[in-house]
């Protein structure tokens, strides 16, 4: 039910071009014989009916050429029967119509350019009718200058409202834009404070409470159990922080919607590498074995690490990936052929971060030239605290 009143305000005109052009076709076919109206022949008539009103159909397709084609017709239809003008007011209408889409259009040129057409098509009906006068042309023309003035002035308030429309769009678009940018800078903000200021805090009391564990008597045995509770809550609260510092730095990418990665993927993350141009190659040794997830999201970006500064900074040609399962430990190493640049900015915000994030599991990060040439990265994780 809604469709019908949009369907009828964007084809109403259509539906009068229509009944005109009809009412048009009857005089002409009526109109033969009598006096003042059309000579005919009658067919040629109709067809002159049809191509005075029919331009006007395209109207939306070709704001110009339409109404200059309604002048076109007249003026054939002047010189094809001299008397079918005069005596079809639905011409005069179809006249008066194209003057007044022609006065709308936004080049002002093109507006009087159209005023002036339908002064020189006027003309020449006027000298082609056997009973044209000067009356006749200058009070038509009159008409068609009241339609002009009307039409030129509406069409510069649709100008304006449409300018208007457009520049609020804008406007709205603009605000939009900085409200986004305003989030995405309280985002980094938050997270840079969470991660130089939360995040080191938590970081050290990790552990300096595993350094007091190491230093208690045997018999003390609540307390390491005590302080094993606050180095595992401190670990879990690390891993929960760096997760929420990347959904605030990349909320595209939502990681908080998705599985956290493992060394279960590093294969895909070997393929990835593969693609972009950099051939790696990839040996896992040992029976692998299920990791805790901090610890497991943590070797797997020490990969991410190593091949990004391999594929990004290092300029290597080739790289390797070795995972290596012990009994209490787990082994991770990078190796490639580059340049030995080694401050990447991956996944884990540079190698600055990889070795905060290894030391938080009681781990060792080394990384440095090969002496062979290239850069390694290594890092050894324990299975248990």
């Amino acid at each position: 039910m809604n469709r019908l009143p949009s369907f009828a305000r964007r084809f109403w005109f259509d539906a009068l071009i229509f009944v005109g052009m009809g009412i048009s076709i009857a005089g002409a076919v009526v109109g033969q014989g009598r006096k003042n109206g059309p000579e005919g022949p009658m067919w040629l008539d109709i067809v002159l009916a049809v191509l005075i009103t029919g331009p006007l159909l395209v109207r939306r397709r070709f704001p110009f050429g339409a109404p200059l084609g309604v002048g076109v017709g007249v003026v054939i239809a002047s010189f094809a029967d001299n008397s079918l003008v005069p005596f079809d007011f639905v011409a005069f209408l179809a006249g008066s119509a194209a003057v007044f889409l022609l006065a709308q259009l936004r080049d002002w040129r093109q507006a009087v350019a159209g005023l002036a057409m339908a002064f020189g098509v006027q003309a020449i009906v006027v000298r082609n009718d056997p009973r044209g006068q000067l009356g006749q042309f200058i009070f038509v023309g009159l008409i068609f200058t009241v339609v002009w003035v009307v039409g030129f002035t509406l069409g510069r308030k649709f100008a304006e409202a449409d300018e208007a429309k457009e520049r609020a769009t804008r406007a709205e678009r603009e605000r939009e834009a900085r409200a986004r940018a305003a989030v995405a800078d309280e985002r980094a903000r938050i997270a840079r404070e969470l991660h130089d200021v939360v995040g080191h805090s938590v970081s050290v009391m990790t552990v300096q409470a595993s350094g007091v564990r190491r230093l208690l008597r045997p018999e003390q045995e609540r307390e390491r159990e005590a302080l094993l509770i606050v180095e595992r809550t401190g670990r879990e609260a690390l891993a929960e922080m760096r997760r929420m510092v990347g959904v605030l730095r990349r909320p595209e990418e939502a990681p908080a919607l998705a599985p956290q990665p493992s060394l279960e993927h590093v294969d895909r993350l070997v393929e990835q590498t593969r693609e972009a141009g950099l051939p790696v190659e990839l040996r896992v040794e040992g029976e692998a074995t299920e990791l805790p997830a901090g610890l497991d999201l943590t070797a797997y970006r020490l990969v991410q690490e190593g091949l990004t500064n391999a594929l990004k900074h290092a300029r290597a040609t080739r790289a390797e990936v070795v995972v290596n399962y012990g009994d209490s430990q787990i082994e991770v190493m990078v190796l490639d052929d580059g340049s030995g640049v080694g401050n990447g900015d991956g996944g884990g915000h540079g190698l600055v971060g990889m070795r905060e994030r290894v030391s938080v599991y009681g781990g060792e990060l080394d990384a440095g030239p090969r002496p062979g040439g290239g850069f390694r990265l290594r890092a050894r994780l324990p299975l248990a605290p």
